[in-house]
């Protein structure tokens, strides 16, 4: 896949971008990204950034073919603040759980951004165990985005 990026997003050559929400994805091109980022887009309008002004939204299909959403919440105690992806996961268990299966995450000006090393963790913990995620350089199985990660697994042996 192409490393060039557009106008309206990452090269998505090769990828089919009809396949409905609400379809359950196996594969990367079984996912309709566009959609996906306009919920993204959707939720960082919501986000409250009284003092970084750096508005953030992400959505997730689960494999349940639903899709959830969260935006960034700030709070005049810096690290008490909540990421995009924080309240995305608790969307996802106050609407009955599930596991990601597609991720994305775009900032203000509607750019594809990638998750802190804290939220890839996050992101880890409720995978599916194929999960994709849409980055500005295309899209990419979240072995990729987070290598040898910890997790669920590493706790049942």
């Amino acid at each position: 896949m192409s490393e060039e990026t557009s106008s309206t997003g990452p090269d998505t050559a090769g990828l089919s971008l009809t396949g409905a929400i609400g379809l359950v994805p196996r594969i990367p091109e079984d996912v309709d990204w566009e959609e996906l980022t306009t919920q993204a887009r959707i939720a960082m309008t919501k986000a409250y950034v009284p003092y970084s002004k750096y508005p953030v939204g992400a959505a997730a299909l689960l494999d349940n073919g639903s899709v959830v959403s969260g935006c960034n919440v700030e709070n005049a105690s810096y690290g008490v603040g909540l990421c995009a992806e924080c309240t995305m996961v608790g969307q996802l268990q106050m609407s009955g759980g599930g596991k990601i299966v597609a991720f994305t995450c775009v900032n203000g000006e509607g750019e594809y951004i990638t998750a802190c090393g804290r939220c890839r963790q996050l992101l880890n913990e409720f995978r599916a165990e194929t999960m994709f995620i849409l980055t500005a350089q295309g899209v990419m199985s979240m072995d990729d985005f987070l290598p040898e990660a910890f997790g669920p697994r590493d706790l049942e042996k």
